[in-house]
């Protein structure tokens, strides 16, 4: 089924490597003209010309989401190439294995200003354009570290966990979801979110094994045979942003191959 996005106008925050990247490619498959924001010029720049090269629509330009005037600047530049929005996802973020209670301020500061504050400035500041469109869909990236909690065996089988600050940014992500799908449903945008649990991004990827980092632990929790694939998460993302999700908000998908380690 092609053309699910014809016409629509996206943002794909770290839509240079992973997930986003990954996304990215998909929505424009899907007829959607978009604009990748990363921090990593080279990056963002080759996957531009990846998807150009495919036949689709898609610009690059950077931005720091964790930065409010970045934000203003990035998402002025995005609105003048697209002339408008009518799609945000709020992908970009990252992790930390530093563990609590010896995480340092600089690193909690560090997660949460991306993972959690960076989601808010970006929907803030792409929020009036969503409105002059009619309506919209913004899509936030959480995470299974969200509602999941762990025993000391547990954390000793999967080999250490995420730190504390990426638990409390994307339950934060969780609880944004909430608070502005209902303040969104006048304007009608459509606010959800997903939670991938065992996705092999670049950044997941143990370079020495080519698994997972926890994966012995997601192994065992997992109801289906792991990893998934940043496709797999693709596609529910792009289900959110077409008009098959039109009577869906507030909702918080698990992508996860059913882990059963939630609390």
């Amino acid at each position: 089924m092609a053309g699910r996005l014809d016409g629509r106008r996206a943002i794909i925050t770290g839509g240079n490597s992973g997930i986003g990247e990954t996304t990215a490619h998909t929505f424009a498959r899907e007829g959607a003209r978009v604009v990748i924001m990363a921090r990593r010029p080279e990056q963002g720049a080759t996957v531009q010309d990846a998807i150009r090269a495919e036949g689709g629509e898609a610009s690059f330009v950077a931005c720091d989401i964790s930065d409010s005037a970045s934000v203003e600047t990035a998402v002025a530049g995005a609105v003048d190439l697209l002339g408008g929005v009518d799609i945000l996802f709020n992908n970009a973020g990252y992790g930390s294995g530093e563990s609590f209670p010896n995480e340092s301020e600089e690193n909690w500061r560090d997660i949460i200003n991306v993972n959690l504050t960076g989601t808010f400035l970006m929907t803030q500041t792409v929020w009036p354009h969503l409105v002059s469109a009619g309506g919209g869909a913004v899509i936030n990236m959480s995470s299974l570290a969200a509602q999941r909690g762990f025993s000391e065996a547990m954390q000793e089988s999967a080999g250490g966990t995420a730190s504390a600050s990426y638990y409390a940014a994307k339950a934060g992500v969780d609880a944004f979801t909430r608070y502005a799908a209902g303040m969104g449903g006048r304007d009608n945008i459509r606010v959800n979110c997903v939670r991938p649990g065992q996705i092999l991004t670049p950044g997941a990827v143990n370079p020495q094994t080519g698994n997972h980092y926890f994966k012995t632990g997601f192994d065992a929790f997992q109801i289906l045979e792991g990893p998934g694939l940043p496709e797999d998460v693709a596609n529910v993302v792009l289900f959110l942003a077409s008009d098959e999700s039109r009577f869906l908000t507030g909702e918080l998908i698990n992508i996860d191959g059913g882990c059963a380690a939630k609390i």
